[in-house]
């Protein structure tokens, strides 16, 4: 059996650095050179700090190019027509807004493709709604936006034919907080929910996931407004892992700066961790602003501060995984569990058995 069927990663995902301009002349940004049309964009201002110019935005196609979501703020869509204005085979077009091109402004964009149209009725529990999404199967990926019912088992197709190990879902038409599934988190992961937009350990929760483990099929709902307001609009967002291409694991921290190695199967180009049994941030590295090792650019998913860029040897990117270099409580505090989620650079072995070169 062939190791991965994803020999480049860079067709499901890719990270694109860009300077802001601030549409200034009336002249937007185009972001282009992915080799994929991207159906969600995530993008961070590097270099300001504040909810007003820099909170995360993160854009896709299934709910629109005028609406943006923050992940560092529990507040309702915004529609902007001056943030996003234009996605595109191979990127997307921003205007003058600061959160997406600040003038002067340092700049990254994650980039996921979906692709394949979906749509139908809700099913389990109380009143049937509808929901529309974009499912990329191959890549383990899922856009859904969904009709909460309010009523607990409520249950949501994600179109991925495999079980999710990572869904991220939230109501969106009023103020809501981001809830985090993640299958490694704590040994009954379907009682637990993470919020992403605060430092929050793990916490018990029968309205959100209901007690219920995601199935090959649907994502099934508590009766928490959170993520299933009756008549609200929501939005999910479903990962499957994909060997040599996607992992979403966890690991105990040693806390010292021979870290704990943490085996992926790839190199990865975008990790993102977080301490599930006390506060942390929501910590967020990649192999374009941090190129070679050591890596010391840090983002977080829960504020809109400004990149990190201390001189610590935070962490090291590996052929095969990554390992912490430094006892940082964030990532790396000795004797605490940490769940993951990482998307691959190239895999460490091939379709046809050709090991990755290290990095």
């Amino acid at each position: 059996m062939a190791y991965t069927t994803i020999d480049d990663p860079t067709i499901y995902f890719n990270t694109k650095l860009y300077t802001g301009n601030g549409a200034v002349g009336g002249d937007s940004t185009t972001i282009s050179s992915l080799d994929f049309a991207p159906n969600l964009v995530w993008i961070k201002n590097r270099t300001t700090s504040g909810d007003a110019t820099s909170s995360h935005a993160l854009t896709d196609t299934v709910r629109g190019v005028t609406k943006t979501l923050s992940s560092n703020l529990n507040t309702a869509e915004a529609t902007y027509s001056n943030a996003l204005t234009n996605f595109s085979s191979n990127g997307f077009t921003v205007s003058d807004k600061a959160i997406v091109n600040g003038n002067g402004n340092s700049l990254v964009a994650w980039n996921w493709k979906a692709g394949t149209s979906v749509s139908g009725d809700t099913g389990g529990s109380g009143t049937a709604k509808t929901y529309t999404g974009s499912v990329n199967t191959n890549a383990g990926f899922s856009i859904i936006r969904y009709i909460g019912n309010g009523t607990a088992g409520h249950t949501i197709p994600h179109h991925l034919g495999t079980t999710p190990a990572l869904v991220i879902a939230r109501t969106i038409s009023v103020a809501k907080d981001w809830n985090v599934y993640h299958h490694k988190n704590t040994s009954a992961p379907e009682t637990e929910v993470l919020v992403l937009n605060t430092t929050a350990a793990t916490a018990d929760d029968l309205g959100v996931w209901n007690d219920t483990a995601p199935t090959s099929s649907v994502v099934t709902l508590g009766d928490s407004s959170q993520l299933n307001t009756n008549d609200g609009t929501c939005i999910m967002y479903a990962f499957s892992e994909k060997q040599g291409y996607s992992k979403f694991g966890s690991y105990t921290g040693n806390g010292n700066a021979d870290g704990t190695f943490v085996y992926t199967g790839f190199k990865p180009a975008w990790v993102m961790t977080k301490k599930t049994n006390s506060t942390s941030q929501w910590v967020m590295f990649d192999n374009k602003r941090s190129p070679i090792n050591y890596v010391q650019r840090r983002l977080q998913a829960n504020n809109s501060a400004a990149e990190n860029t201390d001189d610590n040897q935070d962490f090291d990117i590996l052929s095969n995984g990554f390992k912490s270099r430094r006892a940082a409580g964030d990532w790396n505090s000795s004797g605490d569990t940490f769940i993951y989620m990482a998307f691959a650079e190239n895999p460490f072995v091939t379709s046809t058995g050709v090991p990755a070169c290290a990095r």
